[in-house]
């Protein structure tokens, strides 16, 4: 289900962010990113932090072997991104 005000709702620099991020991947931009820049002061700002500092926080694995578990998991869930 994807909120309207998260797929419509942007401000217009988001708006035109999105429009040449959809242009460069030649695909719809993911709904995680877009959530990230409708509300960052909720959402974007705290969640981006929280996920720095889970891959690139200090950790007995390398962020390399971090991001390859990401991606496993995101693959096992079907997630595109």
């Amino acid at each position: 289900m994807r909120l309207r005000n998260v797929a419509t709702g942007q401000r217009l620099r988001h708006k035109l962010l999105l429009a040449m991020m959809r242009v460069a991947m030649r695909a719809r931009v993911p709904d995680v990113l877009r959530v990230n820049l409708y509300r960052p002061e909720l959402f974007g700002r705290p969640f981006t932090a929280w996920v720095q500092e889970a891959m690139r926080g200090p950790s007995d694995w390398s962020p390399g072997e971090r991001e390859l578990f990401a991606a496993f998991v995101s693959c096992q869930n079907q997630c595109p991104f």
